[in-house]
Formats: structure tokens, sequence, C-alpha cells
């Protein structure tokens, strides 16, 4: 039986003890900033970036992980006998998915190795997919077994966040169904989810205890009657409130897995300082 690799990229942030404790291989996006081009998560952290942030006349943009260091990876593992399963973030968010489809491409015979999984997701949505199949991995799951877990977790996965402002979003073009808050907001708290790959727009709420409130409501109505459930955090430089959250939903979901995470520099460019929500995979 061949061994299977699991690649993803840095904007789900798997806790690093995580990453190395299953073997995950992590494909670091682009931050491009000032002229100067950063690997997201390897080059700059996120406290570096919010620290920068506070200060700096300009802002940063984003890239998706190049194909030659997407070939670049796949090519090192299949050398060592390895299937690579890799899971991206939402081909709807990014052209992560678009990159190391012709880095598979242009491996040749050798690329049949490769097998590309859309996450639908980013975070510790997508984060949860990664470790399902990691771990199946690890136990002697088969390829095929990997992609019917991956398919499975896709649809048993979801985030729920509150930004302070869209403005990231907007600005970034990473917007989606939200577009329709913009301009109305006045000192209202936007409530966010992932659906069908794409941010959209759920609620808008005046305060932002009330909207963190709201966002583990929501993931209460969407893991109910489901089990396990397993929970992590996102946040952009928000860790007290972050904890709060986290802290709040252990104690109504009792989780068999709860992990406190922070989004990437490359995620916070888009979403903004102040975010906070929950992942969730439920049921499996």
């Amino acid at each position: 039986m061949s061994k299977i690799a699991v690649v993803t990229d840095s904007t789900a942030y798997i806790p690093a003890d995580l990453v190395q404790k299953h073997n995950i291989t992590v494909a670091p996006q682009v931050l491009i900033w000032d002229d100067k081009t950063y690997r997201d998560g390897v080059d700059i952290q996120s406290e570096e970036f919010f620290n920068r942030l506070k200060n700096s006349k300009t802002m940063a943009t984003t890239s998706q992980v190049s194909v030659t260091d997407m070939q670049a990876i796949f090519q090192g593992l299949v050398e060592k006998g390895y299937d690579v399963f890799g899971i991206f973030i939402s081909s709807k968010l990014s052209g992560t998915i678009q990159s190391a489809t012709q880095a598979r491409e242009l491996m040749g015979a050798a690329g049949e190795k490769v097998t590309i999984f859309d996450s639908a997701s980013t975070a510790m949505a997508m984060g949860f997919q990664v470790l399902a199949v990691a771990r199946a991995a690890e136990s002697g799951a088969s390829l095929k077994d990997c992609l019917a877990l991956a398919e499975k977790a896709r649809e048993n996965t979801g985030v729920f966040f509150a930004v302070d402002t869209l403005e990231f979003l907007h600005r970034g073009g990473r917007i989606g169904g939200a577009q329709r808050f913009l301009g109305t907001l006045l000192n209202m708290k936007p409530i966010l989810a992932l659906q069908d790959g794409k941010v959209e727009g759920l609620e808008r709420i005046r305060t932002k205890t009330k909207a963190h409130e709201r966002v583990l409501e929501l993931v209460l109505e969407h893991t109910k009657g489901k089990s396990p459930v397993r929970l992590a955090t996102l946040h952009a430089n928000a860790a007290e409130d972050a904890r709060a959250l986290l802290a709040k939903a252990e104690k109504e979901l009792n989780p068999v897995e709860s992990i406190f995470a922070e989004v990437s520099p490359v995620v916070a460019n888009h979403a903004g300082p102040g975010t906070v929500g929950l992942a969730f995979m439920a049921g499996m």
C-alpha cells in the first residue's frame, strides 16, 4: 500500500504542533507589502503583521502559492514514494487550486500520483478537513478512502465569524454576498459565513458582544443533533475575545477536540483586525 502525504495551504493556519504531529505539508501563500514578498506564516507571522498594519501607510496585497513552488512540493513528496492528497482554500476565494492543478499537469506521468481537493472553505473549517484526512492516512486509509472522507468532512464543516468592518474584504475583492451590507452598516457588526465556497453576509448585529453571541448560536444550530463535535476559533488580533467565545462554546457543545487558532496574515489582510469566529466539524 502506498503512503499518502497530505498537503494544504497556509490559510488553514493549523497550529504548528498538529502540523508536525500529523506530518502535514503546508504550502505558504504570499503577502506582498511595499514591493517585498513574504511567505505567509513563514517570513511573517500574525503578530508582526498587525503591528505593522497599525503604523503602515500602505496596504499589503496577496497572491496564491506559485505554480513553481507547488510543483516543487508535489515533486519532492512523489519522489519520496508518496501519493499526494492536496486540500486547498476555496477556488472561489483564491487561485490556489488553479496553481495546484497546473503544477500537477507539469509533472507528466508523476502527476497521476497527486489528488487535488477543493475544501470550499478556509481557516480551521478547512483545517478540520485536512486533519481528518491526515489522521486517516496515518491509519492506513487508501487514496479512495481519503477522498470519500474529505467529501464527507467538507459537508460537515462550517465557519461563522463577526468582523469589525467590511472594508478589508471589500478592498480585497473577497466580499461575495456580504456586498449588500456595504454602506448601510453604521456601527453594526456583520455576521458572515462561508457558504458554497464564498463569503456570504447573514446578519447585522448592533454590538460586538451580541455579534459573538450570535456566532455561537449559529454554530449550535448547525451542530444540533450531531456528534462528535470539533471546534476551533479564528481570530485576527482578538485573542481575548476568541478565548472567551471558545470557552462558552465548549460548555455548550462538549467537543471532542477544541483548537485555539488565529488566522494567517494572508487571511487577516482580507478579514481585518478584530475578526472573531468559530469553525466546526460535526458528526464525524
